[in-house]
């Protein structure tokens, strides 16, 4: 899966010279994070315009449509979740109310998908890591705090200044006893 700065999104196979599916055409805007769902079935799609667009992979025409898309954030998405079994999707961003890490469920209507919205991260969340063992949330942000919420109680646990840039990066380790977070400097 290749996403772009000029908005497309397209998916290969690599036994495959040419690509499989073109689910975004260019002229959209700019890619921000991709990811597949656990099951392989789905890929999500976030931007700069604060938007996350869902779609089945399993597409046999070479322009589908997404099933679902949605504002997320009202500046941009920058990094994204699918959460248990993908209908439950976690979205971290910039928005003008700092609504800036939130929980969506894809299975109702996109009125109502909402959850739970967290006010955080003044300027931004700029990366998001799931750790499903836990049922948390770890956030990182513009100013270099690093946010942690248990999506359960939908609370925020801990927050704390891990660097004095952006954090660009978190890792999980498989065990979910630590994780790692990288930043602008």
């Amino acid at each position: 899966l290749t996403g772009a700065q000029d908005g497309s999104v397209r998916m290969f196979e690599w036994t495959r010279p040419q690509q499989l599916v073109c689910f975004q055409q260019a002229g959209n805007a700019r890619v921000t994070r991709m990811y597949f769902n656990a099951q392989g079935n789905k890929c999500g799609v976030a931007d700069g315009e604060g938007f996350l667009s869902i779609w089945q992979v399993n597409q046999t025409t070479s322009n589908p449509k997404p099933y679902l898309s949605w504002q997320c954030h009202s500046k941009t998405t920058s990094d994204f979740a699918f959460i248990t079994s993908s209908s439950l999707v976690a979205t971290s961003g910039q928005s003008n109310d700092n609504r800036n890490v939130c929980l969506w469920d894809t299975l109702v209507s996109s009125s109502n998908s909402l959850i739970h919205a967290f006010t955080c991260h003044d300027h931004g969340a700029t990366v998001l890591q799931y750790a499903p063992k836990h049922q948390l949330l770890i956030s990182g942000g513009r100013k270099g705090y690093v946010y942690i919420f248990d999506i359960r109680q939908r609370q925020i646990l801990f927050t704390f200044q891990a660097h004095e840039s952006a954090v660009k990066a978190l890792a999980l380790d498989p065990s979910e006893d630590y994780f790692v977070t990288g930043s602008a400097e």
